[in-house]
């Protein structure tokens, strides 16, 4: 079944809970399968984790606390060094364990092992960097300022980038001097598996790190939220189960993180390089097919150069190959479930019987039951359910607009305010962008934004904090200010 060699990385099946250091098994003996979405078959069977198996993933993260946040900032960089050097090494299991239980194509998924990998080095750098200051009060006393680690996390990722966010998480918080519970998505967790026993192989030391994997996610939110060991929670995922999460947290004043949805402006003006905005919007929505919370939503594109647009990205779409994300040909692979096709299937059957002009695509492809055809709909109603919500799926949904002050508003009209594009060739216009967007992340001409290096999180109801960059590491950790008495 596997092309490279996966066990080497993968525990044993049934036995993927990690506590204290030891990969083990329910204790209600409980599994749920892993499917390929490509064509369903079956790829593994993990340990159903409950209440239980959460408190004593705690219990064991607590017990690490204290030794791991009094290690030296050296361990902390080794241990996340060697990880990321054992991921490279390791890249086509990790890309071939994401192609075969999310979907995504091989050449993507190698893209995430580079991506996610990023945050393992960087974190390992930046373990090195924990920067405080010392001052003088007004009166001639010293003044301290320090950061100390948060406390035990518990950490959630979602599916559709199964590694780049379990390293986001993951990599600042042990640099920080924290422990962690990370709970992967029900439909994704291998790739977590396969990171969290190369941290294991590193050396990270027992109770550091803990993983639960579970079909019952509430039931784990539950057990830990209400413990006041825990002292922070980072998750990833849609804006409803966010707002829930953070209700939960306010019970005993956890630190959260929290990146959620979004619906992006991808805004195109008249003075734009037209080929190297179709570029920029293929590579922003067409990765990952769509599903991801950066992805280009609403394609708002002035009325001078909209025609020679759609009719340039029409050809883009043509072009793509859907199949098998293991085919080195495929560019479009399927989406994770069945549900998705037809939710994005009824968005786009929506759209069309509101006014929207199908120009490309629009159906289920012949693959599969869970594939579905990169489309491109033009003159979108701003009030189709293909605007307003966040799409996750191959969908590229064009709206025309007039002025620039049309297009900004457009562009900012929503709850949502995590990533924005625009393509302009106008400085005049850039700095306008740069002022006026709502969003947490926003790239000027170019398709592609997020890198372990930078800032990335939300406004609005996108979110609360920042991963990655400087930012990154003290959202895992608290200020301490000590006055200095002689």
């Amino acid at each position: 079944m596997w092309k490279y060699k996966v066990e080497s990385v993968l525990p044993q099946s049934g036995k993927s809970l990690f506590i204290n250091g030891q990969w083990r098994a329910a204790d209600s003996g409980k599994v749920f399968t892993v499917e390929n979405p490509a064509d369903g078959s079956k790829l593994y069977q993990a340990s159903d984790g409950d209440k239980q198996e959460a408190l004593a993933a705690l219990d064991s993260a607590d017990r690490a606390q204290e030794y791991w946040g009094q290690s030296t900032p050296e361990e902390r960089r080794n241990i996340l060094q060697t990880a990321y050097e054992a991921l490279m090494d390791n890249k086509e299991i990790f890309a071939e364990l994401m192609t075969r239980e999310m979907g995504k194509s091989f050449k993507q998924a190698l893209g995430e092992v580079d991506y996610g990998g990023g945050f393992l080095k960087w974190f390992s750098e930046e373990a090195m960097r924990e920067y405080g200051r010392t001052f003088h009060l007004p009166d001639g006393r010293k003044g301290l300022v320090t950061h100390d680690p948060v406390g035990p996390c518990y950490l959630i990722t979602p599916w559709n980038f199964p590694l780049a966010m379990g390293t986001r998480k993951i990599g600042p918080a042990l640099a920080a001097g924290d422990t962690v519970v990370v709970k992967p998505a029900e439909l994704t967790p291998l790739t977590t598996l396969a990171l969290v026993e190369i941290l294991r192989q590193a050396g990270v030391p027992k109770g550091v790190v803990n993983v639960i994997t579970t079909s019952h996610s509430s039931h784990i939110s539950d057990a830990l939220f209400a413990d006041q060991r825990l002292r922070k929670v980072s998750f990833t995922g849609s804006t409803p189960v966010g707002v829930k999460l953070m209700k939960q947290a306010a019970d005993n004043v956890l630190r959260t993180s929290m990146e959620l949805g979004g619906n992006a402006p991808f805004v195109v003006f008249d003075d734009a390089d037209i080929d190297a905005a179709v570029d920029g919007v293929m590579l922003a929505k067409f990765r990952n097919y769509g599903e991801a919370c950066t992805s280009a939503n609403r394609i708002l594109v002035q009325d001078g150069v909209a025609d020679e647009f759609v009719a340039k990205v029409k050809e883009r779409i043509e072009a793509l190959v859907v199949g098998d994300g293991m085919d080195e040909a495929t560019d479009i692979g399927p989406l994770i479930d069945v549900k998705a096709v037809e939710r994005i299937s009824g968005l786009v059957d929506e759209a069309v019987s509101q006014g929207a002009e199908l120009i490309v695509g629009g159906h289920r492809d012949e693959h599969g039951e869970r594939y579905f055809q990169p489309t491109l709909l033009d003159r979108v109603p701003r009030q189709a359910r293909v605007y307003t919500e966040e799409i996750f799926g191959p969908v590229l949904a064009v709206s025309r607009f007039g002025s620039d002050e049309e297009g900004i508003r457009a562009a900012n009209d929503t709850p949502y305010g995590l990533a924005a594009y625009a393509y302009t060739s106008s400085i005049r216009r850039s700095e306008l962008m740069q002022r006026r967007s709502e969003s947490g992340v926003l790239a000027i001409n170019s398709g592609v934004l997020s890198d372990a290096t930078v800032p990335f999180g939300g406004v609005k109801q996108s979110g609360v904090g920042r991963e990655g960059g400087a930012e990154g590491i003290f959202e895992y950790m608290t200020t301490k200010y000590t006055l200095l008495v002689p």
